[in-house]
């Protein structure tokens, strides 16, 4: 296995580099708090059992001889691959994250209306300032996510497929199909954020409405200040009995979005490495 790796090192290094570059922008793994050298070595991992798994003969590096110089140093034109493999494993990342980004942005919507909008705290998932409902959603989200093995079956089916149908170069080629496709994902997050959002976004209107129309009925109540508390909990309660909803929706997106990243390698296909 060594002896193989060895003499395939250049190979090995388009799928470790992939590997990483997904790594580094997948939700959870991208924090900063988990070491850099984890990161590194679970890639290796990673690497080390796709890399068997990987036929040569009919990709880009059929003859990958022609990458390297005779004195054994690489060439322009493998650095240049060297660097869409990378990019390829950004997108890969890059698609999940705008998954989990619906989640987050939900939170968002509705956090203003309960009056938490203020206390925003650093997301370690997303790495970006974020509403405590947008990251308690986050949260919830990421243990769907694991609990169903999505990871599992993203980072070894989903990226062993990669390594069959997508090269450096099928990204050029299909760069249109690319660009299309990332905008549908971008107008599904709202939607779907829209779907998560609007229960409660619906009820703590009417809860407004409703306590406007009392403060002006009777202004000697001074409901207006007791509107916030109320609004507070609304959210809570109506979160709390919305869990199970939630979780099966939760796991729809995730279901939907593995779908959606097989058809994305269907219209990026191009031959493997």
């Amino acid at each position: 296995m060594f002896e193989k790796i060895v003499s395939g090192a250049p190979v090995f290094l388009f799928v470790a580099v992939r590997c990483f570059a997904t790594i580094m922008t997948l939700p959870l793994f991208s924090s900063r708090t988990i070491p850099r050298m984890a990161k590194v070595a679970l890639a290796g991992y990673m690497a080390f059992f796709i890399f068997p798994q990987i036929s040569v003969s009919e990709g880009i590096f059929s003859s990958y001889g022609k990458y390297i110089s005779p004195d054994g140093n690489f060439t322009l034109e493998y650095v240049l691959l060297l660097l869409g493999e990378g990019l390829i494993g950004v997108i890969l990342g890059f698609f999940v994250q705008i998954i989990f980004a619906s989640f987050s942005t939900a939170g968002q919507f509705f956090a203003f209306q309960m009056g938490l909008s203020a206390s925003e705290v650093y997301d370690s998932l997303s790495q970006v300032e974020n509403p405590l409902m947008g990251q308690f959603f986050n949260f919830m989200a990421m243990l769907v996510f694991l609990h169903n093995n999505w990871f599992h079956k993203l980072l070894l089916e989903g990226m062993n497929e990669s390594f069959k149908v997508i090269n450096a170069l099928s990204i050029v080629d299909n760069s249109l199909f690319l660009a299309e496709f990332m905008m549908k994902s971008l107008s599904l997050l709202f939607k779907d954020a829209l779907i998560i959002a609007l229960p409660i976004m619906a009820s703590l209107f009417l809860v407004n409405v409703t306590v406007g129309i009392l403060a002006k009925a009777a202004p000697q109540m001074n409901l207006l200040s007791e509107a916030f508390p109320i609004l507070i909990l609304t959210a809570y309660y109506l979160i709390f009995v919305l869990i199970p909803q939630f979780n099966e929706f939760f796991a729809s997106c995730f279901s939907n979005g593995i779908k959606d990243l097989e058809v994305l390698f269907k219209g990026l296909k191009g031959g493997g490495l």
